[in-house]
């Protein structure tokens, strides 16, 4: 019976360990020393995937076909989906975001070319009749484990 109290203290440590475990996502993206976590709010629906394209600080990369460093994809959870990137290090980047809702790997557009899946961008601007001006999208990664938030919008 000596031993119960602590046996018990273990058991609720490793409970305590599990569940931080589970709020910490797997990092994707080539493994390096610097993870930056986003927060993805206003996910309505558990369906499809949450894409994270990351861009180098390279105006005329972003947004342009095959200017992104790459896409990490997680499994879309309702309310906020928490995705964690390898950076290759220390720096300015930024981050594209949607909602991969049928899961084809690529962002839906409607005839027109308007958005047709939720979106949303680093630093969260404000959206209209167009895409957002690359300064306000840039986001100062200065040390590893930085978290941010970026908030779908929807079509």
């Amino acid at each position: 019976m000596k031993y119960f109290p602590r046996l018990l203290g273990l058991t609720l440590a490793f409970a305590a360990a599990q569940d931080v475990a589970a709020q910490t996502p797997a990092c994707t993206g080539p493994a390096s020393a610097v993870k930056l976590y986003v927060d993805v709010e206003g996910v309505r629906a558990s369906q499809g995937l949450i894409a994270v394209t990351l861009y180098a600080d390279e105006r005329s990369k972003f947004l342009a076909k095959g200017g992104s460093l790459y896409v990490g994809r997680v499994p879309a959870s309702a309310g906020t989906t928490s995705v964690c990137i390898y950076l290759p290090s220390t720096g300015t980047y930024a981050l594209g975001v949607y909602q991969d809702l049928d899961s084809d790997r690529h962002y839906d557009r409607t005839g027109v070319g308007l958005p047709a899946e939720p979106f949303g961008f680093s630093n969260n601007p404000r959206v209209f009749l167009g895409m957002p001006n690359w300064d306000s999208v840039r986001l100062s990664v200065p040390r590893s484990d930085l978290r941010t938030t970026v908030r779908l919008r929807y079509p």
